[in-house]
């Protein structure tokens, strides 16, 4: 089991689509220094885990990678951050581990709802297009550019370009099983005032009761672009 200062923290940082456990390091900079323990794990198939891309990679194996790290770490009281993407990945895992959960906090990242997957939130007419003529249809190349994120840094541009990779289609594909034993974890949301997709899931959040926030500096890819402004957010949860 994790043992730290009362007045210390456990945070499970996980990435959004095409990323990998690296676009958390200046945040995971920030924290570790104040004594929190810090884990930013990388989804099978992404990032330093790229050679272990395949068809067969689907929401629920990004699910089982946190609930395993969170067993074979023997974690509790985790307060599990989920970007973008990630917010299905942690509403996955409080349904098996919530005994494992202190809260979960959902940073500009989808918020699902029962029997719905990514692709019921995220409109991209051409995407099947995309994956069958770029991907071998079942990858999703890198979508948009690194600026419409928020990353204009040129050194980060440079840092990033070379470290997304293909995403899985089924883990955008596949619906997530929601039942209420998760439902009891308390709630954050974080809303990135300049990214415009996750608002309806904000306001959802707000519907929901959960503490709801605002940054209103750094685009989506804020843990990038705005280390300190993130960590700070991340900080103040209660």
């Amino acid at each position: 089991m994790n043992k730290v200062n009362s007045n210390h923290s456990v945070y499970v940082l996980v990435h959004g689509a095409w990323h990998g456990g690296w676009c958390w390091k200046k945040v995971k900079a920030l924290l570790e220094p104040k004594g929190h323990m810090v884990y930013t794990p990388t989804l099978t198939g992404l990032g330093e885990r790229s050679h272990l891309l395949t068809p067969k990679i689907d929401l629920s194996t990004h699910i089982e990678d946190i609930v395993s790290m969170l067993e074979y770490e023997d974690l509790y009281n985790v307060i599990l951050v989920g970007h973008s993407y990630a917010g299905m990945v942690i509403s996955g895992v409080a349904e098996k581990v919530a005994n494992r959960i202190s809260r979960l906090v959902y940073l500009d990242a989808f918020l699902p709802e029962d029997k719905k997957s990514i692709v019921d939130y995220l409109v991209i007419p051409s995407l099947n297009t995309i994956v069958s003529s770029k991907g071998d249809g079942w990858r999703i190349p890198f979508l948009g550019t690194l600026e419409d994120l928020g990353v204009r840094d040129r050194k980060d541009i440079d840092w990033v370009k070379v470290r997304v990779g293909d995403q899985p289609y089924k883990t955008f594909t596949e619906t997530i099983d929601l039942t209420q034993r998760g439902s009891n974890i308390p709630g954050t949301f974080i809303q990135l005032s300049r990214f415009p997709w996750f608002v309806d899931a904000g306001e959802r959040a707000k519907r929901m009761g959960f503490n709801y926030y605002q940054m209103l500096s750094g685009g989506h890819n804020a843990m990038i672009s705005a280390p300190n402004e993130t960590a700070l957010s991340i900080l103040q949860i209660p």
